[in-house]
Parts: structure tokens; C-alpha cells; sequence
């Protein structure tokens, strides 16, 4: 498998990199220049999105630490950078032995807040449905981990939440996940691409929800 990792440097890029070329598949990542030194070794540092002979790409570019306040940082960084990385793939899923299956992160949906982060990863789930390409569509909330831990603070609301049956399925739905079920669940989905089924007259796709994240451990990966 040769895989194309946009924000290959970041929080879920770096760990993930790692995990796939131990399993020894071969990993192309999207840098800044200057930045190369935050790959994993024996990644290839690519300065465009030159995907030729990849079969899968993740796109993993997006604001830091999304917040209420950063919606025009949404707009203005992780929509066009989102839609550049579709149109990329695109290009290449039309050509023998381009681009097969698009790993997308969004955001789990409907939620109270974080609407103009909501919108944004709305439009580029759109734009990717629309490309025609085998998908996986990742959906968290929040993803505990280094220098993320303040949520923790929140599990005991989480729990109480759970097991109120008036607020269970939004509690379920834009629940916590760690940074480990998410690598777990981004590599998963990058080894099983979404299967072709006869009866169905659609792409291949599938969302994977907070739910779904949590089950995909490691020895699901192994």
C-alpha cells in the first residue's frame, strides 16, 4: 500500500505515519519546508500534492485546537486545503493505478457549538461524496491526548449523560475519544478501504462515528 498523508507533522499524522510504515507500507507526506524533520524517518517529504503512484489518501491538515474562535481560520485553512486535497485525489482516482480510497476527518454532527467548524467539515464531506471516490469519513469530538487532557474533567457529565435516556444518543454521539482510538481507528481504516458491493449502485463509503472509533483497537489492527 503506498499512502499520501496530508498533515503528516501534526497530532494524528505523525503517530499514524509511524503505525503504517511499521507495517511496512510505504508513506508519502505533505510538508512545509523547514518542517521535513518532523517526519517519522522513512517517510517521503513531498512539498505539493504530488500523489502519483499512491493508492490512498488521508487528509489530516487542520487548525490547531479548534475552537468558537477560530472560524475564519476554518474557512480560510481547513476548507481550501480540504477541497485541494479532494480535487488532488480526484485528478489521480480517474487514472489506472491513482488514488483509490480518501481517509477524511471531520467532526461528529450534529452539536450546540463549534457551528462554523461544523459547516466547514460539513461542505467538505459534500465535496468528497460528490468526487465519486471510495471513502472513509471519520467523525470525532473531542480527541483526549497530550495537551489535551481538559475534557477529562467533563467524563463524570459524560457518564451521568449516558445513562439518562432524554440525553443518551447526544452524549453517545459527541462523546470523548482518545488519541490512541483514533490512531487505532485512522489505521484500521486505512488498511480495510471500503469494499465495493454489487448491490449497491453507489460509492463505497462509511463513516465511522465516536461509537465506531472506540471499537477499532489494535488487535483489530494487527
Amino acid at each position: 500500500m503506498h499512502v499520501f498523508v496530508a498533515g503528516g507533522t501534526g497530532y494524528l499524522g505523525r503517530p499514524l505515519i509511524e503505525r503504517l510504515l511499521n507495517k511496512g507500507q510505504s508513506v508519502r507526506a505533505l510538508v512545509r519546508h523547514g518542517s521535513e524533520h518532523k517526519l517519522p524517518r522513512d517517510a517521503e517529504p513531498v512539498y505539493e500534492r504530488n500523489v502519483a503512484g499512491c493508492d490512498t489518501f488521508v487528509h489530516l491538515i487542520g487548525v490547531p485546537r479548534p475552537s468558537p474562535l477560530k472560524a475564519r481560520q476554518f474557512r480560510e485553512i481547513d476548507l481550501p486545503q480540504a477541497l485541494a486535497s479532494i480535487e488532488a485525489a480526484r485528478l489521480s482516482s480517474a487514472k489506472p493505478g491513482g488514488i483509490r480510497h480518501f481517509v477524511y476527518v471531520s467532526v461528529a454532527q450534529p452539536a450546540p457549538i463549534m457551528r462554523a467548524y461544523i459547516e466547514v467539515r460539513q461542505q467538505c464531506e459534500r465535496a468528497l461524496i460528490q468526487s465519486g471516490m471510495p471513502h472513509t469519513i471519520l467523525r470525532p469530538w473531542y480527541v483526549l491526548g497530550p495537551g489535551h487532557w481538559r475534557p477529562y474533567a467533563l467524563k463524570p457529565v459524560y457518564r451521568l449523560m449516558e445513562a439518562i435516556p432524554a440525553t443518551r444518543d447526544s452524549a453517545l454521539r459527541l462523546g470523548l475519544v482518545t488519541h490512541a482510538q483514533m490512531i487505532n481507528a485512522l489505521e484500521w481504516a486505512v488498511l480495510n478501504p471500503p469494499a465495493f458491493n454489487s448491490q449497491a449502485l453507489n460509492t463505497p463509503a462509511r463513516i465511522l462515528s465516536v461509537a465506531d472509533i472506540r471499537t477499532y483497537t489494535s488487535a483489530q489492527t494487527a
